[in-house]
C-alpha cells in the first residue's frame, strides 16, 4: 500500500510537471473599463451605454443588456467602440439564456474580430465570414444529432463561410457540451487569451459560488490578429429564447515584468498644490485632537498607530486563513489541470481507437479533436420512460399491499369485538339445508295424500316404517358430513388469518 501511494503521488507530480510548463508564471493583470459593462446603472438616461454601442433588437437597460429577446426572428448586437490596444486579455461573462420550451433558438456569440459586425448578420445575428475569433453558445441542434447546447470555438480569416447545417461541427477550433438553459442562477464563461493560448472556463449556473467553474476546452497555437474588436451578438429563429448579459469585464494581461507604465506624469505646481491641501488637512486634525483632549480631559486619547499594528492571536489566526486560502486555490488549479488531462487523454485513446479500427473522420480537418460520443436523446428518454414505468408498477403494488392490510386489519376488529364470531363457511347455510329439507318433505307428504285419494290406490300404507328410518338415518349422515365439513374449513380460515 505505502508503494502504491508512492507511485500515486509520483504520478501526480510528474503530471503537474507536464501541464505547468509555459502557465507557472502569474501575469499581470489589468481591469479595462472602456471594454467593460455591469449593473447597477448599466445603461445611462438616454438608452446608451458608455464606450459600447447596440444596435437591431437589443434593448438595454439599468441591470442588463438583452441581445435578443424571446420572439421569433430576433436579431441583435452590441460592439466595443474603440479597438483593443493590448495582446492578451481575458473576458468574464456573465449571461441567462432562459425561455419557455424544452428545445430553444439560436444562440448567444461572443466575436473578437478586426472589424464590428452588422447587426442583424446571419451567424448569430452577426456578420458571416468575419476576420477572428467567434465563440458560439448554439442551443439549437440544426444537424439533429442531439449534440446541444454546445459551446465552441471558431477561428475564421474572413475568406469561410459558416455551416449552418452541420452546427459548424466541420470547422469548430474546439468545443464541449454543456447546458446553459434555464438554470436557477446566471450561468459564467471566462476566456483567456494568453501567449497564443485559448482557455475556455464555464460556470453551469447550478451554484451560488461565482467561482465554480469548469474547463471547456484549452487550445495551443492559437493565432489571433491584434487590435481587435470585443461583441455579443445573439438571435432567434422559430424558437425563441431570452438571451440577456448581465456582465462583461476585461482585462488586459501582461507577461511579468512588462507591464505598462502610465506615461501621464504629475507636474511641479499640481504637486506643489497636493502638498499644501495634505499640509492643511494634517494641521486641522492636530487642532481638533487639542479640542479634543481639552473637552475630555478625563478620557485617555487613543492611540495614533494603535490600529496599526496586529496583535499575537490577530498574526497567527490570520497566517492560517491565509495558509488555507492559499492550499484551496493550489487544490482548485490541480483539479482544472488533472481535468484538462483526463479530457486530453479521452481525446487521444478516441483517436487511436479509431485509427486502430481504420475508421476515417469524413471532414475532419487536420489539428481538430474528433468528438467524443455522448449519450443520445433517445437513450435518455427511454431510461426515463422506465423509470416512470417501474415507479407506477411500485405503485401498484404498493396500493394492493395497503389493501390487503387494510381488509386484514377489518377481519381482526371484527373478531375482537365479537370473540365468537365465525368467518362464514363456503358452500350452502345450515339453516337454508334444513328449509330445503323440510320443503321436500312437505312435497312428498301432499303426493303420499293425492296417491292415497285415488281409486287404483292400495289400501295398505305406501311409506314403510323401515325405509321412513333409512331416510331419516341417511339425513343424518349427510348432516354430520356438512358439519364436519364446515368445522374444518372454519379452521382453515382462522389459520389464515
Amino acid at each position: 500500500m505505502k508503494m502504491a501511494a508512492e507511485v500515486r503521488w509520483l504520478l501526480v507530480f510528474l503530471i503537474c510537471c507536464a501541464v505547468s510548463p509555459g502557465r507557472g508564471e502569474t501575469p499581470h493583470r489589468k481591469f479595462e473599463y472602456k471594454y467593460s459593462f455591469k449593473p447597477p446603472y448599466l445603461a445611462q438616461k438616454d438608452g446608451s451605454i458608455p464606450f459600447w454601442e447596440y444596435g437591431g433588437n437589443a434593448i438595454a437597460s439599468s441591470e442588463n443588456v438583452r441581445v435578443a429577446p424571446s420572439l421569433r426572428s430576433q436579431k441583435g448586437a452590441i460592439w466595443a467602440k474603440q479597438p483593443i490596444n493590448f495582446d492578451w486579455w481575458e473576458v468574464d461573462i456573465v449571461f441567462r439564456i432562459t425561455g419557455r420550451g424544452r428545445i430553444g433558438a439560436d444562440g448567444l456569440a461572443v466575436w473578437y474580430t478586426t472589424a464590428k459586425g452588422a447587426y442583424n448578420g446571419t451567424v448569430f445575428g452577426s456578420s458571416d465570414m468575419w476576420t477572428g475569433l467567434g465563440i458560439f453558445f448554439d442551443s439549437f441542434d440544426n444537424d439533429n444529432k442531439h449534440n446541444n447546447p454546445y459551446i465552441m470555438a471558431v477561428v475564421n480569416d474572413g475568406t469561410k463561410v459558416f455551416d449552418h447545417t452541420s452546427d459548424g461541427s466541420s470547422q469548430q477550433l474546439a468545443g464541449c457540451l454543456r447546458d446553459f438553459r434555464n438554470k436557477p442562477f446566471a450561468t459564467r464563461a471566462r476566456i483567456e487569451y494568453y501567449k497564443n493560448t485559448l482557455t475556455l472556463m464555464f460556470h453551469n449556473g447550478m451554484t451560488k459560488n461565482e467561482q465554480d467553474y469548469d474547463i471547456c476546452f484549452r487550445v495551443d497555437n492559437v493565432v489571433l490578429p491584434k487590435n481587435g474588436y470585443f461583441g455579443i451578438s445573439a438571435a432567434t429563429g422559430g424558437l425563441a429564447d431570452d438571451h440577456d448579459v448581465l456582465h462583461f469585464l476585461t482585462t488586459s494581461l501582461y507577461p511579468p515584468g512588462q507591464l505598462p507604465v502610465d506615461g501621464h506624469k504629475v507636474s511641479v505646481e499640481e504637486q506643489a498644490k497636493l502638498n499644501k491641501e495634505y499640509l492643511d488637512y494634517q494641521k486641522k486634525l492636530e487642532e481638533q485632537k487639542n479640542e479634543y483632549r481639552k473637552e475630555h480631559p478625563d478620557r485617555p486619547l487613543k492611540s495614533e498607530f494603535e490600529d496599526y499594528f496586529e496583535t499575537q492571536n490577530q498574526r497567527e489566526l490570520r497566517q492560517v486563513f491565509d495558509a488555507q486560502g492559499q492550499m484551496f486555490e493550489m487544490l482548485r488549479e490541480l483539479h482544472n489541470k488533472l481535468d484538462e488531462v483526463v479530457g486530453r487523454q479521452e481525446i487521444t485513446l478516441s483517436l487511436m481507437t479509431q485509427q486502430a479500427g481504420g475508421a476515417k473522420v469524413s471532414g475532419s480537418q487536420a489539428g481538430q479533436p474528433a468528438l467524443l460520443d455522448t449519450i443520445r436523446r433517445q437513450e435518455v428518454d427511454a431510461v426515463l420512460n422506465n423509470q416512470n414505468i417501474i415507479l407506477s408498477t411500485a405503485r401498484e403494488i404498493k396500493s394492493f399491499v395497503n389493501e390487503v392490510h387494510s381488509k386484514a386489519e377489518s377481519i381482526l376488529n371484527n373478531q375482537a369485538r365479537a370473540p365468537t364470531a365465525q368467518v362464514q363457511p363456503m358452500g350452502y347455510d345450515y339453516q337454508s339445508l334444513i328449509s330445503e329439507m323440510r320443503d321436500g318433505l312437505n312435497t312428498l307428504k301432499r303426493d303420499i295424500r293425492q296417491t292415497n285419494t285415488g281409486n287404483d290406490c292400495p289400501t295398505t300404507n305406501c311409506l314403510t316404517t323401515t325405509m321412513f328410518l333409512l331416510f331419516v338415518g341417511i339425513q343424518m349422515i349427510i348432516l354430520l358430513a356438512y358439519s364436519l365439513y364446515r368445522d374444518n374449513k372454519e379452521a382453515q380460515m382462522k389459520k389464515l388469518y
